[in-house]
């Protein structure tokens, strides 16, 4: 199992037009097509602020490359990177694994 340890960064004063675009557009898509979100977060007053955290589970690398693919393949998916992307100034992701003695 892997992890996909995503954090996005709004510019300042746009993370609230981002998480309702999100919401409307991005969350059930992704919901369909990736299926496994293990957490979905936003920055509060302490840190780097403007920021979301989402996390979503694979099997391995290859599921996780199928089902993003057929998403990327999506119009609507595409209508919602046209509308968000903008908002955003930084975009990280990270594949994470469980440490050997962890069970999840």
């Amino acid at each position: 199992m892997i992890i996909d340890h995503r954090t996005y960064t709004a510019h300042p004063g746009k993370l609230n037009e981002f998480v309702k675009i999100y919401q409307e557009l991005g969350w059930p898509l992704q919901t369909e097509y990736l299926g496994d979100c293990r957490g979905w977060y936003i920055s509060m007053d302490i840190g780097e602020l403007n920021q979301v955290v989402h996390l979503w589970g694979y099997k391995d690398i290859t599921d996780r490359a199928e089902r993003r693919a057929k998403m990327n393949a999506d119009k609507n998916w595409q209508e919602y990177l046209r509308q968000a992307t903008p908002l955003l100034q930084k975009m990280e992701n990270k594949i994470i694994s469980p440490a050997p003695f962890y069970k999840p």
